[in-house]
């Protein structure tokens, strides 16, 4: 997945000091100029702050979503109201494929689990760009792609991994879409992201946080060397980061 060129330091969940602009997406930045023009009186700037739902499961979608600063969490809810996560987006993505796919619909709840800002555009307007065939449906068709990976791989890596290796896949999937090396997570948002207990959330960070990984405080996790989360975690981050990187190119749509 292509990375903002040099990350800077502010918290994930502050704004950063960039004037909002929707090609700060690198899916809206990759837009040729023809569809830029026809797009860009439409993105509405919004505010995603942390826990706001964008769908839920089963609601008609009005939007899809194109974060900038924000990341969302997109989580299969049981009846009995347990959850996991099955893939995250950040500045690299967008929210609502069911709509580009037909569906409308989709099982899963979206939830922005790190706050900062996006664009939203219509339903119709989604539609109306796929019912064209051209550069928008072939672009986003390819971040689809890299996004079943992603759950895909987490459904394998939740089965057969360690917690420990889930909490660095996790951690590093994070920061590959924001802007700083701090989140801040509760114990209880992050066991429920993960599907575990939060016991289980509170002995994964302290084992990271004593090999000097990260800093671990009153649900704020800050990272202190990404190579060793890499290092540490499964073959699964590697394998969803190589799927970004080769679908989605810092290259303008075509």
């Amino acid at each position: 997945m292509p990375h903002a060129p040099s990350m800077p330091a502010p918290l994930a969940t502050v704004e950063t000091d960039l004037k909002p602009d929707p090609r700060q997406n690198q899916l809206l930045a990759a837009l040729p100029p023809a569809e830029w023009d026809r797009w860009s009186s439409q993105l509405e700037l919004i505010d995603l702050p942390l826990g706001k739902v964008l769908h839920e499961s089963g609601a008609s979608m009005s939007y899809v979503y194109f974060p900038t600063s924000a990341i969302v969490s997109l989580l299969y809810v049981l009846e009995d109201g347990a959850s996991a996560e099955i893939a995250v987006v950040g500045f690299e993505g967008v929210v609502g494929i069911s709509i580009m796919m037909g569906g409308g619909t989709t099982p899963t709840r979206a939830v922005v689990q790190s706050a900062g800002k996006g664009y939203r555009l219509r339903a119709e307007a989604m539609k109306g760009e796929f019912d064209r065939s051209g550069p928008v449906m072939h672009l986003m068709l390819r971040f689809i792609q890299a996004l079943i990976t992603q759950m895909s791989q987490t459904a394998v890596c939740n089965r057969h991994h360690t917690l420990d290796q889930q909490l660095c896949r996790w951690l590093l999937l994070s920061l590959d879409r924001m802007y700083g090396v701090e989140l801040v997570m509760t114990q209880e948002l992050i066991s429920n992201m993960l599907g575990v207990r939060r016991e289980g959330v509170t002995e994964a960070a302290l084992k990271l946080q004593n090999t000097g990984l990260i800093k671990y405080a009153r649900g704020h996790i800050t990272v202190l060397d990404r190579a060793g989360l890499e290092s540490r975690t499964c073959e699964c981050y590697q394998v969803v980061k190589n799927e970004y990187d080769r679908l989605l190119p810092d290259l303008q749509a075509t």
